[in-house]
């Protein structure tokens, strides 16, 4: 299809298949974690097993993302949407008939093998279905996809586990996963380009290893502690394994992940604002649900309950933020959004023991209400500097950041709490026993513990506050870029500029 035709006229139809397609997924993987214990004491296996079905998903994710641009790139959107959703709908099957933990286990991995590819796949479609000056309500709507799933998960998986059997939670995806199966098969047509490409497999190797690794080196480490070799040892293995593929990358004339598109001083920005946000982001998704439940004893129902109103109102505004992005340019929202996130950041590091349950959901969704100004208008405008040809590997190098950095940022995050929380109650422990209070009953030491915590907690807080307003003194060097308009010429460019 000709691409001024394709802009005069984007494929609604299929784009509202491959969005359902994306939601279901994206809801698939925010349903699982409150049934852990249901699910561990079913099959009989420890927290560190059990561990694995969202460990094991996260990391087929974080194996496949950068390569997605490889794939994208050789093989076209409708046979790779057919063959992710496949997998996915097949995946989900496996877990909800699941007789054993193994057959659950192998479920998830073939669902996370089909959803890591639905995210890039449906950004890089929106990217060529529409011209810059529409890209923004366009990635607008993507964002609503994105964040109405995390949204609705906790809250509807609360539910399902209190009253139904954990298997209803893939019972209830798995028709829908079929219907898009089947509306796919009849109505996606081809609109991105593809090239003949080979796959370097040392690259993949490499890729995997490196990407696989620091996942899951970082995410172990908010649990077991940084001193374990399981830590620091996959660390390790995973950073010299990065090393030696972005040298490769550069070396190489088609690589599986371009990194001289960071040639391009807007994308580059862009990423490293979405790096600084996506770890304070992080800080108000772990620490809320843990004061909430530890420190005020709110059920997790109704945890999810006070965060549900800051995930609609995300979802909400997501859509309204595109637009404003097209009309505006993403400084302006980006400033507005982070000067809203440092400032509610910092009051949740003034939580107290009684602070009420409307003023911590308020301050929850304004905060989200900051967020939802940010990253779509950032990640738009960076994509916005690369040429057409260069879009897969924008999209799977954002896409990659924001898992790394999520890891990266809850990891660092739990250690500086769990610090201050020792610290903060060897202190407490000393001035009651040298006041002659030393807390000698259950009810005490559990109020003691609950105080260090809850320091741990704000404190943790406050040094999220610092992180965001890093990025707030980032987003002001942002300027409105557009591509050159014709392919030759964005070709051309993007040969030129990455040789």
């Amino acid at each position: 299809m000709d691409m001024e035709e394709l802009h005069k006229k984007p494929p609604y139809g299929m784009i509202a298949i491959l969005f359902f397609g994306a939601f279901v997924a994206f809801l698939n993987n925010t349903l699982l974690n409150v049934a852990l214990p249901t699910i561990m004491a079913e099959f009989n296996v420890k927290p560190a097993v059990v561990q694995w079905l969202t460990n094991g998903y996260m990391l087929v994710n974080g194996i496949l993302i950068p390569a997605s641009a490889f794939f994208i790139q050789r093989f076209t959107n409708r046979n790779l949407f057919l063959t992710a959703m496949s997998l996915f709908t097949i995946g989900t099957a496996f877990a909800a008939f699941a007789p054993s933990f193994g057959f659950l286990i192998a479920g998830r991995m073939i669902q996370a093998s089909g959803a890591g590819m639905m995210m890039p796949l449906l950004m890089n479609v929106m990217l060529t279905a529409f011209p810059v000056e529409r890209r923004g309500t366009a990635m607008g709507m993507f964002g609503l996809v994105i964040m109405a799933a995390p949204a609705i998960g906790p809250t509807l998986s609360g539910w399902v586990v209190e009253h139904y059997d954990w298997r209803t939670l893939f019972r209830i995806i798995l028709p829908f996963a079929v219907i898009t199966l089947i509306f796919a098969l009849f109505k996606l047509k081809n609109i991105t380009p593809t090239r003949d490409i080979k796959v370097n497999i040392f690259s993949l190797i490499l890729s995997s290893i490196g990407f696989g690794s620091l996942l899951y080196g970082f995410s172990t480490a908010g649990d077991k502690g940084w001193d374990v070799p399981e830590v620091y040892g996959t660390i390790v293995i995973g950073v010299i394994a990065l090393i030696i593929f972005v040298v490769r990358q550069l070396k190489m004339e088609d690589p599986m992940l371009e990194f001289r598109i960071y040639k391009y001083p807007m994308f580059a920005l862009s990423s490293v604002i979405m790096v600084v946000v996506s770890a304070s982001m992080f800080s108000g998704m772990i620490l809320t649900p843990i004061y909430v439940q530890t420190i005020r004893e709110i059920s997790p129902f109704h945890a999810g309950l006070l965060m549900l109103p800051g995930a609609i109102l995300m979802a909400i505004m997501s859509p309204v933020t595109g637009r404003l992005f097209d009309k505006y340019g993403a400084r302006i929202l980006a400033a507005i959004g982070l000067t809203v996130t440092v400032i509610t950041t910092y009051l949740f590091s003034r939580l107290t023991a009684d602070t009420g349950f409307y003023h911590i959901m308020f301050l929850y969704t304004i905060r989200m209400f900051g967020m939802s100004l940010v990253m779509m208008p950032v990640m738009t405008n960076g994509l916005n500097q690369l040429p057409m040809s260069a879009n897969p590997h924008g999209t799977a190098m954002n896409n990659t950041l924001q898992q790394i950095s999520g890891a990266i940022g809850t990891a660092v995050l739990i250690t500086i709490m769990n610090k201050r929380m020792e610290a903060s109650g060897a202190e407490l422990a000393e001035k009651a026993a040298a006041s002659g209070n030393a807390p000698a009953t259950p009810e005490a030491l559990k109020e003691l513990s609950q105080q260090a915590m809850l320091d741990g907690i704000t404190h943790t807080f406050l040094i999220s506050t610092y992180i965001a307003a890093v990025a707030l003194v980032l987003a002001m060097f942002m300027k409105r870029v557009t591509p050159p308009k014709t392919d030759k010429a964005l070709a051309k460019k993007f040969k030129t500029q990455t040789e």
